[in-house]
């Protein structure tokens, strides 16, 4: 017990430091790229490009190494980078590094990006050269909250848009200095892009890359942000650049008060009996510590075995474990001042939900499940393992849970403007979604699906996109949240099946709701009864116009066949709506929500029909039946039932854009 004691003492005396090591940073293996086959032409070109990427990335360490192998269809384009103030050693090591890791990080990709503190390295079968690349946003940060938040923000906003001006400047395509914060402290600065972007491209993916700081850190002394092809990094004390972000300083441990000192004459006894106390003193405080943590840890391997006992939809080691991501039910008590009503943020179907503040000042939303709720700890466990793990300026950033006391809480970050229903079906607060605003948050909502869908490392299916799980931040840029039904897939698969239907009728998909089968297609389908609704100001469910029985996609398929389609526009709005816009919505809304799964888009598609005007719509074909809340054996035809029942001889391709006038027909 005395050897275990002191083990323990030392322990929890030594500092300990992390020792630095070149790990990835950001790993971007799009899975809307294809897979190349083993033995292909293709295979062979990567096989020659990698190592020539490696030698030549380091012989160019002062400026960057692109090239192409190949032609079309095998061509590839590859480009390799040394970061600035790395040295050729520490380069050399990480290029060759990045051949290993890039198989296995992104086996048989078309398309990867593997980025590390010391060098870059991609390639892909598309041309990426000179362009910006948001696709993916990777941040860490410093845990501790800065002094004078306001004055802080100030500086530091003033020079990061200096710092990312000057780097688009230079030809290094870097800039990094500091500004007073206060009459202590120094703020220092670093903006960096990849070399090969031209001064415009550089400018537009810095300020993606600040732009994204209040999100993921606010008011946090230091943290570092990376994109693919940039990346910014502030901290109030000086940094290495091509170093990772650095552990908060420990503080200086306080004096002792048996300090010795002079005593005189008598000083013998005195630090005799001082020894003696101090001795003792320890020996009890080791003691104390010990079994502190012996209790502690008793608490909480319980925890921890209630937690891990409980399965979870996909391969967790992939997701990181969770354990870290486990709250104190007293903190979150404090945070909300005991879940008082006052702080009540709204009620959710899986139960209410709280704003808080922790004691480090950040803002913080609680969902409290209901001990009579349907999301049990399998729900729970399946939302924070998935959504812990994405990053993506439009999807809710979850913090963790906590499971103790017979509670199952979520934690989040706190979006002020609440959810999108809480505006667009009030007849007051509907006046503030202008058009622009509206347009907005559909492309939001659109590339949030997006990165769940084919731009995250893992694949998931949400299951559950509705309005009042689309929040909206003070800028009201729309973040999908509540992830407790969505499903992982594996890269290759695309449909699952299940006997438990959970969801929101009126969103959910045919296939899904009467078949059980979900694939991405039924979040597809979901997006397009939102988007409708966003347009209209009108909800699918318990809608009624004329006929009673007519729901919203009824009632938009009819308009659009007898061309009036602009009267479905949402009338708080008047005429001040951009017409071209709002008819591509509404088109694109019934391309969603077509009957058939594979005539409706992929998200992909869907961005880009959304952001290039250019590109045509393909032709709908009707709706799919309304399902009601009555059941699932009882649904409400459309007046569209004869021609839903006869089979189309020419059903339109998703994979191809036809070409077709924006007009009804």
């Amino acid at each position: 017990m005395a050897v275990f004691i002191l083990a323990l003492f030392l322990f929890l005396s030594v500092p300990w430091v992390a020792t630095a090591q070149e790990d990835q940073i950001l790993t971007n293996c799009p899975v809307s790229s294809e897979n190349y086959t083993s033995g292909s032409q293709y295979e062979t070109n990567l096989k020659a490009l990698l190592p020539s990427l490696a030698s030549n990335g380091v012989r160019n360490i002062d400026t960057y190494y692109n090239t192409t192998i190949g032609r079309d269809p095998n061509r590839i384009y590859g480009y390799a980078q040394c970061m600035s103030a790395a040295t050729a050693g520490a380069c050399r090591a990480c290029l060759n590094k990045s051949l290993t890791d890039m198989d296995q990080l992104c086996p048989k990709r078309k398309t990867a990006t593997i980025r590390y503190y010391s060098c870059i390295i991609r390639y892909s079968d598309k041309n990426f050269f000179s362009k910006s690349d948001d696709s993916m946003i990777v941040n860490m940060r410093n845990t501790a909250n800065a002094p004078e938040p306001a004055l802080f923000n100030r500086q530091l906003s003033s020079l990061m848009k200096n710092l990312s001006e000057e780097a688009a400047g230079n030809a290094s395509r870097m800039a990094w200095g500091r500004t007073s914060y206060n009459v202590f402290s120094q703020l220092y600065g670093l903006a960096l892009c990849t070399r090969d972007l031209p001064p415009n491209a550089c400018s537009d993916c810095l300020s993606q890359s600040v732009s994204y700081i209040p999100s993921c850190c606010d008011n946090k002394i230091g943290a570092q942000i990376y994109l693919p092809t940039c990346s910014i990094r502030y901290e109030i004390r000086p940094f290495d650049p091509a170093s990772r972000l650095p552990p908060p300083a420990s503080p200086s441990p306080p004096a002792s008060p048996f300090s010795p000192r002079n005593s005189g004459s008598n000083g013998g006894g005195s630090n005799k009996t001082r020894t003696v106390i101090i001795v003792v003193i320890s020996v009890v405080s080791v003691a104390l510590v010990a079994g502190i943590s012996i209790i502690l840890c008793i608490c909480l391997s319980r925890r921890k075995k209630q937690w891990n006992n409980v399965p979870v939809d996909g391969d967790e080691d992939e997701m990181g474990s969770s354990e870290s991501l486990l709250f104190d039910i007293k903190t979150l008590r404090a945070a909300t001042s005991n879940f008082s009503d006052a702080n009540k943020l709204g009620q959710g179907g899986f139960g209410p939900v709280y704003k808080g503040k922790l004691e480090n000042g950040q803002e913080i939303a609680v969902k409290r499940l209901l001990t009579s709720s349907s999301q049990g700890m399998r729900e729970l466990k399946n939302e924070v393992v998935l959504v812990a793990k994405l990053q993506h300026r439009n999807l809710v950033r979850l913090l963790g849970c906590c499971i103790e006391e017979q509670e199952k809480l979520l934690v989040y970050e706190y979006v002020s403007n609440s959810s999108l229903d809480k505006f667009l079906f009030d007849t007051i607060n509907r006046a503030l979604l202008n058009w622009e605003t509206r347009y907005k948050i559909v492309v939001g909502i659109a590339r949030g699906l997006l990165y769940l869908h084919e731009d995250s490392r893992l694949r998931i299916i949400h299951r559950d996109l509705k309005a009042s799980n689309i929040l909206l931040d003070i800028d009201m840029n729309a973040k999908i949240s509540d992830f407790g039904l969505a499903r992982l897939f594996e890269r290759d698969e695309t449909q699952g099946n299940t006997s438990r239907i959970a969801g929101t009728y009126g969103y959910m998909s045919p296939e899904y709701a009467m078949q059980g089968h979900y694939s991405p297609k039924s979040d597809v389908y979901s997006f397009g009864v939102l988007v409708l609704e966003i347009v209209t100001g009108r909800k699918n469910s318990g809608f009624a116009v004329s006929e009673p029985s007519i729901d919203l996609l009824s009632y938009t398929w009819r308009q659009w066949n007898e061309g009036r389609i602009m009267d479905l526009m949402d009338q708080s709005l008047g005429e001040e709506y951009q017409r071209n816009e709002a008819l591509r919505c509404i088109h694109l809304g019934l391309l969603c929500v077509q009957e058939d799964p594979t005539e409706r888009p992929l998200m992909s598609t869907v961005v880009l029909m959304l952001s290039s005007h250019s590109v045509t719509l393909p032709v709908p074909s009707p709706p799919a039946f309304f399902v009601g809340k009555s059941g699932l054996g009882k649904q409400t035809m459309s007046w569209t039932e004869s021609s839903q029942s006869t089979p189309r001889t020419t059903p339109n391709s998703v994979n191809e854009m036809t070409i077709s006038e924006l007009d009804p027909r």
